[in-house]
């Protein structure tokens, strides 16, 4: 009997299951994020632990799965829900309305990977150091903004990136910590020539970047 992963299953064979059970946490669900949770949920996963504080803004929607005029002033979270239910009514989420801090305590949650979306640079440091320190399975998304070929998106570990000004502060906070500075990020190799403090975001780079999360993601349930 055909169900939402017939052809999913078709690809996969027996190593579908390991998506199944697979229980992913995705922090941050805007444009990146967004798009990650719902290609993760449509590839078959059906656990997660989603985590945002925000709610959806009229600028939000160029590029967020969340984002459309009837969601704007709605937390993400809750859209995000809907999204997911709608794909598969069987799916489980467990939802943090609350910004990742010092105070929020997420790793006492079980998850086989995590997807490191957030936007706020201290937060998503703090959140890539507890990954480290934790020793959980994460990716973390760098900077998207300002960039416009999606073919210079890559995944690559953090010390080997280019042209990322974000991921240059990760690195010098994490050397700064005296932390190991190993961990696989999405990223963009795209010189940025745009000047301004504006940071001007294009769908087709914030999609894609979501999707080849997910794709890694994947991957690696799969392939361990």
């Amino acid at each position: 009997m055909e169900n939402q992963y017939t052809r999913t299953q078709y690809l996969f064979n027996e190593k579908f299951h390991k998506i199944q059970s697979a229980t992913i946490c995705v922090v941050g669900l805007g444009g990146v994020g967004g798009q990650a949770l719902v290609t993760l949920a449509r590839t078959g996963v059906t656990n997660f632990i989603i985590c945002d504080f925000d709610t959806v803004n009229i600028t939000n929607c160029n590029r967020q799965v969340v984002a459309n005029l009837n969601t704007i002033g709605k937390l993400k979270t809750d859209i995000c829900e809907d999204i997911l239910k709608a794909i598969n009514p069987n799916i489980q989420i467990i939802k943090i309305n609350q910004k990742f801090s010092k105070d929020l305590d997420l790793f006492s949650y079980h998850f086989d990977y995590l997807i490191d979306a957030i936007d706020d640079v201290d937060n998503k440091y703090l959140l890539i150091k507890k990954c480290l320190e934790n020793e959980v399975n994460f990716i973390s998304s760098m900077g998207t903004a300002k960039k416009f070929d999606l073919k210079k998106l890559e995944i690559i570990d953090i010390n080997k990136t280019e042209y990322d000004p974000l991921a240059k502060i990760i690195r010098k906070k994490l050397r700064d910590d005296n932390l190991k500075v190993k961990f696989k990020c999405l990223s963009s190799k795209e010189e940025v020539r745009l000047k301004g403090t504006n940071l001007g975001s294009y769908m087709p780079v914030t999609a894609t970047a979501g999707l080849m999360i997910a794709d890694y993601v994947i991957k690696q349930i799969i392939n361990n």
